[in-house]
């Protein structure tokens, strides 16, 4: 690969960026199609100091020019979102995508949650988790889920139940979550119950 064919690439956080990018995006719509399911991405996004390859991947993938984006105040990742991507940076509330450590998550009401009229106006959070696949487990139900889905996951802060179920209460209004940890991540959107 050229030198000039890499920084294209990594103007996207991708090396390869149309295959990749593609990939990542399909990932993505597998898992929120698919609440609380562990997907594995194969070739995950460069990702700068402090993002996991997988945040790294749903950001390039997913966000461009006309996506508000929040990151925490850290050089590398606002050079990543604004120089690499391309996007605007904003604040937690006006934000279409925002990127938030687990511990910092609550509450969800800071983030954007769109209005009855116009709930796609809501935001998706990206939360950079402990573990995928062990942990303390959530049984969840809703669309896309047949039975029940249980996913371990180990960082939530404590609450974190109480706070869904009081989004839950508001839909169509509400945030999404992609959680992520490494090259590994799984969707909870709004539509999704804890029991």
């Amino acid at each position: 690969m050229s030198e000039m064919a890499l920084i294209d690439g990594l103007a996207s956080g991708f090396a390869d960026e149309t295959l990749q990018a593609q990939a990542a995006f399909r990932l993505i719509l597998d898992a929120m199609a698919r609440p609380g399911r562990i997907q594995r991405l194969t070739q995950p996004a460069l990702a700068p100091q402090g993002l996991s390859p997988a945040a790294a991947s749903v950001l390039a993938a997913l966000a461009d020019g006309d996506t508000p984006v929040h990151v925490p105040a850290t050089p590398a990742l606002r050079g990543f979102v604004a120089g690499r991507l391309g996007a605007p940076l904003a604040g937690e509330g006006e934000a279409a995508f925002a990127v938030v450590a687990a511990a910092g998550l609550l509450p969800l009401t800071r983030f954007a949650a769109g209005s009855d009229a116009m709930p796609d106006q809501s935001a998706t959070v990206i939360v950079e988790v402990s573990a995928l696949g062990s942990g303390p487990v959530l049984s969840l139900r809703g669309p896309g889920i047949r039975e029940v889905e249980q996913l371990a996951v180990e960082g939530l802060p404590e609450g974190f139940a109480a706070a869904w179920a009081a989004q839950r209460a508001l839909f169509p209004r509400g945030v999404d979550l992609v959680l992520c940890c490494g090259d590994r991540l799984a969707a909870l959107p709004r539509s999704t119950r804890i029991v």
